[in-house]
Parts: structure tokens; C-alpha cells; sequence
């Protein structure tokens, strides 16, 4: 008798359930779009605990952003923690390695999310490997040093590239404390060029503000909302003397295979913004920055 071969049929339903299921148990090699993320009924927000964006203890702004979007999808929310290192790998499923503004693809790893969402500023080099939403919020990297530093904070200008230079002038034989693979990594700014003694920092970027003043270097770049946080922690023991970068956005991150996630979080961003509830979530977080970049805001406040 010969045996004839049996072909196993699933429905086309059955067969997306069996996607999204291998995407939440077991991880994939691409990320989840929409319907996936509905399928398994679940929206894993990947975070790095940054500043009032993923405080680290169950709450800050993208945080309660993300929980409102898995509840506006009708999924729930989980959160996934990771490393600024990781973070790019965890979502793409790509291990990467910045080279200026392009990237080395190093291999493949596993998909451990759906969306980053942690103050992710929108860099050349990760919009290789990344899509992001529509910018919600504004950032910069300053020059913070010690309240006893001799360095003076700069006289704005009116030209941000004017304003960069007069800084950068200030570097020469003094020590900045940065961090690769971030927005604060050397090469992103020119640092090396201007003189400055570079210092690779090991810890986190809330602790950069704390390394400084405690004496681990002189001064540290940092961006915009930390920096504003670190301010209010440390009343008079820190200065801003300068930008080193210009007007940049954050954005939450999404995998290149996710385009409807990602319009998806666009539409849901928008309406935020409409009955107000992004703005009631800046205000939480961060009240300081409307005084600094009321033109971000124009139209909301």
C-alpha cells in the first residue's frame, strides 16, 4: 500500500493566532505590527528607566502614554525592561553598531517588543533600523558643569551654530563625561575636535549629573530632560553653560515591519494632543520645559 503524503491545512484565522502566539511566547525575528499586537492581545512597551519618561518605579510619561495606547487598542500592557545597549536589538531584532551616521548590522537577536518609549532621540543612524512616531517632545544636549566650575555660562546669541562654537570654545583640556551608542555619545558632537578630555561613562544617564558632582569629571553633556530634572534634584550645584547641539525631537521607536503600529500610535498621539491629554502629561512630567521651547508647544498650552 503506498502511503500518500498528508498535507496539514490551517485556516488563514487560525494561522495568524499561531503567528502572534510564537511572537508573544518564544520572541521572532521581526517585529509585531497591529494586528499581531491584537492578536496576542498584548502591547510590550520596551523601556530604558530614563529620567520622567520610564522612572523605574512603575510610572512616568511614556509610561502612562504607553498604558493609554494598549487600552485605546484594547490589548493590555506590559512593560519590558532593557539597556540602551539592547534596546535597538530588542525591537528590530538586529544587533547594531553605530559608525557615524550609518550602522554595521553585527547579527540577529531576539524580538523582545512592540515599541520603544523612553525619550528616544530621533538620530540618523537609528532611523536605519527604526521608524519613529511624530516627535513628542523637544531636546537638545547641553554643557552641564559644577556650580564651581570656571567655565561661565555662554551669552545666547540668537544663532544656535554660533552659540555651539562659543561653547566648544570652552572645552579645551577640560573633562566632559559622555556615553557611546546614546545621544550623548562623543562622536555625535565633536567633542574630541574641540579640545575636550573625553570620559566614557559606565553608569546610567540619571547618574551623569550626580558623577559630576561628586568630581568624577568637570562637566557632562546632557539632554534636555534630564538635564531639567537634574536641575530641580540639585539646586545650585550644577550649571547649564551652553548648547552642543541643535533643536532635536524624541519620538517612540517602532520595528520596520510595524507601519500600522505605527500609524496606528500617530492617530492615537493626535487625539492626545486634541482633548488634551498629552499636555497634561508634559505638565506632570516635566513644567520646566515650556519655558524653554514654547514654540514646540505653540497652539497646545
Amino acid at each position: 500500500m503506498v502511503q500518500q503524503n498528508t498535507i496539514l491545512r490551517i485556516p488563514a484565522k487560525g494561522l495568524c493566532t499561531a503567528m502572534a502566539l510564537a511572537i508573544c511566547v518564544t520572541g521572532s525575528a521581526f517585529g509585531a505590527d497591529l494586528a499581531q499586537v491584537k492578536e496576542c492581545g498584548t502591547l510590550r512597551h520596551l523601556g530604558v528607566p530614563y529620567a520622567n519618561f520610564v522612572t523605574g518605579s512603575g510610572d512616568g510619561m511614556d509610561v502612562e502614554l504607553m498604558k493609554l495606547f494598549a487600552k485605546h487598542l484594547g490589548v493590555e500592557y506590559q512593560y519590558v525592561q532593557t539597556s540602551w545597549g539592547n534596546v535597538i536589538g530588542d525591537l528590530s531584532g538586529k544587533k547594531v553598531k553605530p559608525v557615524g551616521e550609518e550602522v554595521e548590522v553585527l547579527g540577529e537577536v531576539p524580538v523582545r517588543g512592540d515599541i520603544i518609549a523612553n525619550g528616544l532621540t530621533i538620530l540618523p543612524w537609528r532611523q536605519k533600523v527604526v521608524d519613529y512616531s511624530e516627535p513628542i517632545f523637544p531636546t537638545q544636549v547641553w554643557l552641564i558643569a559644577r556650580a564651581d566650575s570656571p567655565m561661565k555660562p555662554i551669552k545666547p546669541s540668537g544663532d544656535i551654530q554660533r552659540d555651539i562654537a562659543a561653547v566648544k570654545a570652552l572645552l579645551k583640556g577640560r573633562s566632559v563625561l559622555t556615553k557611546p551608542k546614546t545621544c550623548l555619545d562623543p562622536s555625535l558632537h565633536g567633542l574630541e575636535e574641540a579640545g575636550a578630555v573625553v570620559k566614557l561613562f559606565e553608569g546610567a544617564l540619571n547618574d551623569f549629573a550626580p558623577a559630576v558632582i561628586n568630581r568624577d569629571a568637570e562637566s557632562t553633556i546632557l539632554d534636555v530632560p534630564d538635564a531639567l530634572i537634574a536641575l530641580e534634584k540639585w539646586p545650585g550645584q550644577i550649571k547649564v553653560i551652553g548648547p552642543i547641539s541643535p533643536l532635536q525631537g524624541m519620538g517612540c521607536g517602532f520595528a520596520k515591519t510595524s507601519p500600522q503600529l505605527r500609524q496606528a500610535f500617530n492617530r492615537f498621539l493626535d487625539q492626545c494632543k486634541k482633548d488634551g491629554t498629552y499636555l497634561r502629561l508634559v505638565r506632570k512630567y516635566y513644567p520646566a520645559v515650556f519655558a524653554y521651547y514654547p514654540e514646540f508647544f505653540k497652539g497646545q498650552v
